[in-house]
């Protein structure tokens, strides 16, 4: 998943980002309120972080704009302001959740997952396709019965797949989510990651589609 934090506080963004990176996810981290709105239209973010008291643009009228702008991106607010006029405001204005600071980072993770779980329509944070399975909360990966240790990316990848269990991955979408819109990876590092992936399953268990990217199938061998 790709994320985007939009955070001027540097060391809660600072803390926010490592605890996320270790959970999987890619964080783009941006500190200013125009840098942000950009970044909203201009990436395709699987959700955004986005604080309120921002240099140069209030959050409010990031998210107020995005909406404007038809960016339909999940956002979670995270600020101060708890009163309870701004978090109605904040809702009606097009956010989806409000998470109020200071707060946990275990919480936002678990906020993260439940906002993920309802894009998805999905009721519970595991992800099965024929013998595969994966846990998002426990990151548990399951292989017709085995459990199967992946590093962070491994896991990033899957995921990224599974949530689309039988249906065609782009490369492009593939290659954003795991290194960020802006990465300077080199071409073979998606390929050498999904070499890495079907040696720990099978061959089988990760389609490759020429010309358009990689599919797992709903029923894997």
């Amino acid at each position: 998943m790709h994320i985007i934090l939009v955070e001027d506080d540097a060391q809660l963004g600072d803390a926010i980002r490592r605890a996320l990176e270790r959970l999987a996810y890619t964080i783009s981290w941006y500190r200013d309120g125009n840098e942000a709105l950009s970044a909203l239209r201009d990436h395709d973010a699987d959700l955004v972080l986005l604080d309120l008291g921002l240099p140069g643009r209030d959050g409010m009228d990031v998210l107020s704009e995005a909406r404007r702008l038809r960016v339909t991106t999940p956002v979670i607010v995270m600020s101060a302001r708890d009163a309870l006029d701004s978090r109605i405001q904040v809702l009606d204005a097009g956010a989806d959740d409000y998470l109020i600071k200071p707060f946990h980072l275990d919480e936002l993770a678990a906020r993260i997952r439940s906002l993920a779980r309802r894009v998805r329509g999905a009721a519970v944070n595991k992800l099965e396709a024929g013998a595969l399975s994966l846990d998002l909360g426990t990151f548990d990966v399951v292989w017709h019965g085995q459990k199967v240790e992946l590093t962070r990316r491994e896991f990033a990848l899957l995921q990224a797949l599974m949530e689309r269990a039988g249906r065609i991955v782009r490369r492009e979408s593939l290659e954003t989510s795991l290194y960020g819109p802006d990465n300077a990876m080199s071409t073979s590092a998606l390929e050498v990651l999904v070499h890495s992936l079907r040696r720990k399953l099978s061959h089988e268990a990760i389609q490759t589609v020429r010309g358009f990217g990689y599919m797992i199938p709903r029923e894997p061998l």
